[in-house]
């Protein structure tokens, strides 16, 4: 299920996809990439019988990302939290900051 109410059959090859861009030039195999997108499908699919939120989908990416590079982590973060400024950047970089 979609942010606007709409419905989207869940697409493995999209979530390895959105992973990818975010890691575009970034040292980043393509193994820890296929490995995200497995532990994002698991842990989907056994919380969820039918519906998948897609708000679900993108904070686990977000989660995961964070973990790997912190590069496509804000990367990924801009489009699915829909940056509108250079201030959204600075605050998702300095919220990485206090993590450490």
């Amino acid at each position: 299920m979609k942010r606007d109410g709409r419905h989207e059959e869940f697409s493995r090859d999209k979530l390895l996809s959105g992973i990818k861009k975010a890691c575009q030039k970034r040292p980043v195999s393509a193994k820890v990439m296929e490995d995200l997108a497995e532990k994002i499908v698991d842990a989907a699919t056994t919380k969820f019988e039918r519906e998948i939120p897609s708000d679900f989908i993108g904070r686990m990416v977000m989660e995961g990302l964070s973990e790997i590079d912190e590069v496509a982590y804000v990367r990924f973060a801009s489009v699915y939290r829909r940056f509108q400024e250079a201030t959204d950047f600075v605050q998702e970089v300095k919220k990485l900051g206090g993590q450490q």
